[in-house]
């Protein structure tokens, strides 16, 4: 008997340098029996083109095209027309190992889970490579207190039943950049139901041509309001914490992504997030330090670094 349908999800906006490998990437997965569902998110650059010719090639291609309004939207409609059994997500510009597929599917159908998620690989352009990273098996522990430390994986290192994605909605499209994070935590609400594959089996291009993920700062305060908006959306998730952790969990994140972006120098990702850790009772008094400074207009805060680093 031919194993079910995997329908592959995947947005494509000026991805003329990855797009014929990614899909030739996919479609070489030695679990076969996959369809790619392409969508064109407005493209001013080649890739349209060399779908096209890409799907010349590969029956399983669909190619669909949307004004340029962003990868989550150019999901959802993806997710609209997808036949499979179970989804997997992948971006343009991103990839997997030959067998990922074939072992993330192995595994959820081995434990009967809803999802399977893998280990992952930051591929950094002209630059050292990350290393490589297995999450831990979220599964022997409290799911939801660990998706509120941060996103558990990639958009790409997992494998989801269809009808745990129709549950959930898709993707919201409130929070650009933390909308990976915003769809696996809402997904943790529905299902606890995952197994992990302790492999790094997903790579992640880090090339920063436009990468949501580039911005610090914005990428810190929208994981901020998903948690925030998750937390009071699914308070009897959180009875067992006292106020004052589950505050810790909240806020924590970002105090902590706001002094290292000081010492990486990346001061106005530092000057936003120290302002946003004011306006809440996160702080301690050692952390004024920090703080105080950030209240300056973004050229003095400069000035005023810069003199410290001197004396």
């Amino acid at each position: 008997m031919s194993r079910p349908l995997i329908s592959i999800i995947m947005p494509c906006y000026n991805a003329e340098a990855y797009i014929e490998q990614t899909v030739i990437n996919v479609f070489e997965q030695t679990y076969g029996n996959v369809e790619l569902i392409v969508v064109d998110d407005g493209s001013t650059d080649n890739s349209p083109a060399l779908l096209t010719k890409s799907a010349q090639n590969f029956p399983g291609l669909t190619i669909l095209h949307q004004p340029n309004k962003g990868p989550y939207p150019a999901r959802n409609l993806a997710l609209q027309h997808a036949k499979g059994e179970y989804i997997a997500l992948l971006d343009a510009d991103d990839y997997w190992s030959v067998d990922c597929l074939e072992k993330l599917y192995s595994a959820l159908v081995s434990a009967n889970a809803d999802v399977s998620y893998c280990g992952w690989q930051n591929i950094v352009e002209n630059g050292q490579d990350g290393p490589q990273y297995v999450p831990p098996a979220y599964e022997q522990g409290n799911i939801h207190e660990a998706f509120l430390t941060g996103c558990p994986w990639p958009i790409h290192a997992a494998l989801t039943r269809k009808s745990i994605v129709d549950q959930v909605g898709g993707f919201s499209e409130r929070r650009f950049s933390a909308m990976d994070y915003d769809f696996w935590i809402r997904i943790s609400a529905v299902t606890q139901n995952i197994v992990l594959v302790p492999e790094v089996l997903a790579f992640y291009r880090w090339h920063q041509h436009g990468q949501i993920s580039s911005v610090k700062w914005r990428q810190v305060l929208d994981a901020w309001q998903v948690r925030k908006d998750f937390v009071a959306q699914n308070p009897s998730l959180f009875n067992q914490l006292q106020p004052s952790s589950l505050s810790e969990f909240i806020n924590g994140p970002v105090l902590k992504q706001a002094i290292e972006a000081f010492w990486k120098r990346d001061l106005l990702s530092a000057q936003k997030l120290f302002r946003a850790i004011l306006s809440t009772s996160s702080w301690q008094t050692r952390d004024l330090k920090y703080l105080l400074p950030a209240l300056l207009p973004l050229g003095l805060y400069r000035q005023v670094v810069s003199l410290l680093e001197k004396s």
